[in-house]
């Protein structure tokens, strides 16, 4: 198995999430519940739920900036 790449999914508002780790992102069957605003310990303060129908793009994060 392959370790988790970063990447960042625009949507057709202009809007970006990055994606840094597996447990962010959680796809439904018309969404994607995406965690915002991580605290410390990685766990997100808030919860955007994108319309997969709006996503552009899925751009990679490279590992160095991601962080």
């Amino acid at each position: 198995m392959k370790p988790f790449k970063p990447f960042r999914i625009c949507l057709s508002d202009g809007k970006s999430f990055a994606i840094t780790n597996h447990d962010i992102a959680f796809v439904k069957s018309t969404t994607v519940e995406i965690g915002t605003e991580l605290d410390a310990e990685g766990f997100a303060e808030h919860c955007a739920e994108c319309a997969i129908l709006h996503i552009t793009r899925l751009e990679d994060i490279p590992a160095a900036r991601a962080a």
